[in-house]
């Protein structure tokens, strides 16, 4: 077995800071996302994916697979969100087995609610904290870093 090779001071310090910035940034904003509106910060998410879609619906693995999340995780918060009306769930009926998660008219209007004020939270702790360069900078190394982790898991969501 070989050596680990060790991360160095430079390396290591900015693994870390990026760890603490994604923990606090996704709790900050999800802090802010519940205050401003009737919605968790996982409501949003999916809310977005679906709404994303033009027929606003994707099937259950797939928006799990989008999500990056376990089928036991995107199982229970779906299941949160039909109770509360967000979305419905539908039998796939080209496969019995399948579902298919469609955002209901409630849903829509809670997510379309709670955008702007998520938006802009998310400009003030973030887009406008940082140059054009850094922006464009940011987004080729998030490409880079979700081709790695899907060529090494096999099934990461759609490459950006």
């Amino acid at each position: 077995m070989s050596e680990p090779r060790w991360l160095d001071v430079e390396q290591q310090r900015a693994w870390r800071l990026f760890q603490v910035m994604q923990v606090r940034l996704a709790a900050r904003l999800a802090h802010d996302l519940s205050s401003h509106s009737e919605l968790s910060y996982q409501d949003y998410l999916v809310l977005v994916a679906l709404t994303d879609q033009e027929d606003g619906r994707m099937r259950v693995f797939e928006l799990a697979r989008h999500l990056g999340w376990e089928k036991s995780r995107i199982s229970h918060q779906v299941a949160r969100m039909e109770q509360r009306g967000l979305v419905q769930k539908v039998r796939c009926g080209a496969d019995r087995r399948g579902a298919t998660v469609c955002v209901s008219a409630l849903g829509r209007a809670r997510i379309e609610a709670a955008a702007p004020s998520h938006v802009d939270a998310v400009r003030r702790l973030f887009v406008d904290r940082l140059t054009p360069a850094q922006m464009q900078c940011l987004a080729e190394i998030s490409a880079t870093v979700l081709r790695a982790v899907s060529d090494d898991e096999g099934c990461w969501p759609s490459r950006p």
